[in-house]
């Protein structure tokens, strides 16, 4: 065995994270992020979402020297006029592999010189819905259910349909298309290359012919060409080119083994890979993906199926994933814009602790950040409703938006119930929202569901991942031997102090404002 770590990391839109996990043992020794305050979010539209992917690399950068220097035992790195920094290259030649996590459904685009034309359009920009509607209707709803598993709604491809049709100056400048774990992949490696797990959540991979989807290229008029080749998830993908090691302080020629969106890689880092198997994650967005060995998908695509990381032709893996915009950034509007100045999450928490469960009929429909899928991409806006001005207060208000997002959660769960994925048990990260017990007790009492919380994140996730594609642990048994299980919530008995007929009465405002 070469090396004594791996590397991994995870693309967020609010941070990129860093983890180097040591090999033998299978635990994370470090840990980092930037940057340390939220990224920011371009959108100069309502419905708009956009990012720099040169943001991207440059937070990589600053993330990539405080993990090195961590391991190192440094207490900050201290950067040569090189620019690398001298106290970790130790560190840096004893990393065997890279593995990439990513904020999914992004749309990055670059010309022949791998330059970016434009922002990256993310995963919660909402303008593309018509286009993804008009080809659901000329292609056929059965077609693209049995070919792409989903409707094209609001994913990569019908983001480019709209760079097509509004910037067609630049459309025709692009090289390749690219995800945004594509685009870190390539700033590393100095090679374009995607996996069918990307090309699926971009709807452009055909299930039953299995390749490129030709209709939906067709029909949107893109030349084969700008999809970048595919490559297993699982994998040498490229190895670190020398500009990269350079402007990283990474030892050239280390290999990128394994690649991933965000929400199947939150499954791989909780150890979930098998039929019937759940994960959860609630950071800014919030998900339940479960995986599934057959294929399945909601005749309505309120919820998505995409290739799960294990997913072959021979071994049919697919992870079916409910998605809410409206998670953790509403908990985050809440502490910046209702919470007393100053205030941290988990003081926050304690406060409102004391509020009784369903805050005396008060409510929050949580979807104010976009088209929201499991609402068949409705624009519905963030509602509050039930104040009283005699009892009711900012607090109040607080737990009511924590429970509003559990709420939607207990929604999605019972469509995914509809296609027989039934939710018992729930791995989760300790992490963004789960850090709550107000949520994580909601959420256990609203679904009747156990959770187990684990000692991981998706950086971590992702390193584990490329350990098992560079073939250093023999399947993902070896390689997530040592996840730490740090706490299990059991559902109460009974109303769970009300909160079952909380829901029932925001299920009717949600029913209300749908129609």
């Amino acid at each position: 065995m070469t090396g004594k770590y791996l590397l991994g990391y995870d693309i967020g839109s609010s941070s990129v994270k860093a983890a180097l996990v040591d090999v033998e043992s299978g635990k994370c020794v470090a840990r980092a992020f930037y940057p340390k305050n939220e990224a920011p979010i371009l959108s100069v539209k309502t419905g708009w979402a956009e990012q720099e992917p040169e943001m991207w690399w440059e937070n990589l950068k600053f993330a990539t020297r405080d993990v090195l220097a961590q391991a190192a035992g440094a207490k900050e790195s201290t950067l040569s006029s090189s620019g690398v920094a001298a106290d970790i290259s130790g560190v840096s030649g004893q990393i065997a592999a890279i593995g990439i996590s990513y904020q999914m459904h992004g749309l990055v685009c670059v010309d022949k010189a791998g330059t970016p034309l434009r922002p990256s359009i993310i995963w919660c920009d909402s303008r593309a819905v018509p286009y993804g509607t008009r080809a659901k209707e000329a292609l056929g709803e059965r077609f693209c259910l049995e070919h792409l598993l989903n409707f094209p709604g609001n994913f990569t491809a019908a983001k480019l349909a709209w760079v097509k049709e509004n910037e067609p100056r630049l459309y025709a400048r692009i090289h390749k298309i690219m995800l945004p774990g594509d685009y870190i992949a390539s700033k590393l490696s100095g090679e374009i290359c995607t996996t069918v797990s990307g090309l699926s959540e971009g709807m452009f991979w055909d299930f039953k012919n299995g390749c490129a989807s030709r209709e939906l290229l067709d029909f949107f008029g893109f030349d084969q060409s700008v999809l970048a080749d595919v490559k297993p998830t699982f994998s040498e993908q490229g190895r670190v080119c020398g500009k990269a090691a350079a402007e990283l302080g990474l030892k050239e020629g280390i290999p990128i083994t394994y690649r991933a969106g965000d929400q199947p890689n939150n499954a791989l880092s909780l150890n979930v890979f098998e039929p019937g198997e759940v994960a959860a994650t609630a950071g800014t967005s919030g998900v339940v993906y479960g995986v599934s060995g057959k294929v399945a998908y909601d005749s309505k695509s309120r919820v998505n199926t995409f290739a799960h990381v294990n997913h072959t032709p021979e071994n049919t893996r697919l992870g079916i994933l409910l998605c809410i915009n409206g998670t953790g950034i509403l908990n985050s509007w809440m502490r910046r814009n209702v919470a007393p100045e100053g205030i941290s999450y988990d003081q926050m928490n304690r406060i409102v602790a004391a509020v009784p469960p369903g805050c005396a009929g008060m409510g929050v429909l949580p979807f104010g950040n976009g088209a929201e899928r499991m609402l068949e991409n409705r624009e519905i806006g963030c509602r509050i409703y039930g104040v009283n001005f005699n009892i009711t207060d900012k607090y109040y208000l607080i737990r009511a938006a924590q429970e509003g997002i559990v709420f939607s959660f207990k929604y999605g769960m019972d469509i995914m119930a509809e296609m027989g994925m039934k939710v018992g048990r729930i791995h989760a990260g300790h992490a963004n929202m789960f850090l709550s017990p107000i949520f994580r007790h909601t959420l256990a009492n609203v679904t009747g569901a156990t959770i187990d919380l684990f000692d991981t994140d998706g950086a971590a996730g992702a390193a584990r991942g490329a350990g098992i594609g560079a073939g250093i642990y023999a399947d993902h048994n070896e390689a997530f031997a040592a996840l730490n299980k740090i706490e299990t919530i059991e559902p109460s008995s009974g109303n769970g102090g009300g909160i079952t007929d909380a829901y029932e009465l925001w299920k009717a405002e949600l029913e209300k404002a749908l129609n």
